[in-house]
């Protein structure tokens, strides 16, 4: 059961954006489990893929794709990840693009492949071709939250975010959709997202624009600690609402999509955290007073990552001393213990390296027992912040995880 608020919200259609999808019994029954994404003629297109060396075939096409241009569509999959699937793997990924290409009537370049689910099974190729065309003939511009649904795993809930904006008395949409739920530590776990934009804005600065996006959304959360082998991002602008290109960060206008991309996808982001699977909590670590944004997040995601940090906070423990040793190990040079302060929610729980004098257990566990909980750490050595987003690691993780795949 997701945490907090999950609910799909208005998903308003890109120009230019048309999506299909069909049952193709990759591997479940009964459901959609194959995306298809169209973009009309000379949108721009950048992605940001896992930084695991054992990366999916997909995703090694992907990446040769987009060097050679822009692509048209986009194919995704669920339930196999053509992932640690050799040789014949890399011809399945090929296959796929090279049949869409054959039914769309493009190059086989402008196919992205991107696959999700079990590794090491190869892909059942003849059941994902035979349900290409059915997904081209659904094509539309307001499939959004069926392709959510589409790409979904161990999700419980399809993950949306959607904004209107203005610029110049043109108004323009941002619109995207994200999966994970597991192998989740994002290093740009198994995580994949689509977002999509009808604003006119030059290839060069879509690419800065995601990359930007993704430091400060993706990769600033975790649920395991685990990066995937298929961790893919992609961000699309069409140009199709009309107006002219932004091809400067020094344009007003940029900056103003800059803020809502990123806000659309750290919703999305967050989404993946609030889905954990077997997630109760939804946890904010929130870093500050580092000698830099690293140190900061190296503190923040030791305590993310530990297990006996997660496993207290889904029994409500307040056993705060597990956050000191987090702190300790993650690696900040010379730290100074007796600078340190930490908060659960608006409850100090330790001033200078110690207790603080008017802590009290029944106040850390009234805070530890909220679905939400923010952790906070002052390390006393600069000016630098940051912040990490998680779950707490609940028996429901290992079991899920125990059956994966049966």
């Amino acid at each position: 059961m997701a945490v907090g608020d999950v609910s799909m919200p208005q998903m308003h259609a890109v120009k230019g954006v048309k999506i299909g999808s069909a049952e193709a019994y990759v591997r479940y029954q009964n459901r959609r489990d194959l995306v298809v994404f169209e973009f009309s003629p000379g949108t721009n297109v950048a992605g940001v893929f896992t930084q695991n060396a054992f990366c999916a075939a997909p995703v090694r096409v992907c990446k040769k794709h987009l060097e050679m241009g822009n692509p048209r569509y986009l194919v995704i999959n669920t339930g196999n990840a053509n992932a640690g699937t050799g040789a014949l793997g890399m011809e399945n990924a090929k296959a796929t693009c090279f049949k869409l290409a054959e039914l769309a009537h493009v190059e086989p370049f402008e196919i992205l492949p991107f696959s999700t689910g079990v590794i090491g099974e190869q892909l059942p190729i003849d059941r994902l071709i035979q349900g290409l065309q059915p997904a081209l003939n659904t094509l539309n511009e307001s499939s959004w939250t069926d392709a959510a649904e589409g790409i979904m795993t161990t999700d419980t809930t399809p993950k949306g975010a959607s904004e209107l904006f203005e610029l110049d008395g043109v108004t323009y949409t941002i619109t995207g959709i994200s999966k994970g739920a597991g192998m989740i530590r994002p290093n740009m776990a198994t995580m994949l997202s689509y977002v999509a934009t009808d604003a006119p804005i030059s290839r060069e600065l879509v690419q800065q624009l995601l990359k930007d996006a993704v430091n400060v959304s993706f990769n600033r959360i975790t649920i395991d600690g685990d990066t995937s082998t298929n961790d893919s991002c992609i961000f699309a602008a069409t140009g199709q609402a009309g107006g002219i290109e932004i091809s400067s960060t020094g344009d007003a206008r940029y900056a103003a999509v800059a803020e809502v991309l990123t806000r659309v996808m750290k919703r999305l982001a967050q989404l993946i955290v609030r889905d954990g699977e077997g997630a109760t909590k939804f946890i904010t670590v929130a870093v500050e007073g580092g000698g830099n944004t690293q140190e900061c997040c190296d503190v923040a995601y030791s305590i993310a990552h530990s297990p006996l940090v997660k496993t207290a906070l889904f029994a409500s423990d307040p056993n705060w001393g597990r956050i000191l040793a987090a702190i300790g190990y993650a690696g900040v040079p010379e730290l100074n213990v007796e600078n340190i302060q930490v908060r659960l929610g608006d409850v100090q729980i330790c001033k200078d390296g110690g207790a603080a004098a008017d802590y009290t257990e029944e106040a850390g566990a009234r805070e530890m027992e909220k679905s939400e909980i923010t952790i906070r750490v002052d390390l006393g050595r600069g000016e630098a912040k940051d912040t990490v987003y998680t779950c707490d690691l609940s028996y429901d993780y290992v079991k899920i995880n125990a059956d994966y795949r049966s």
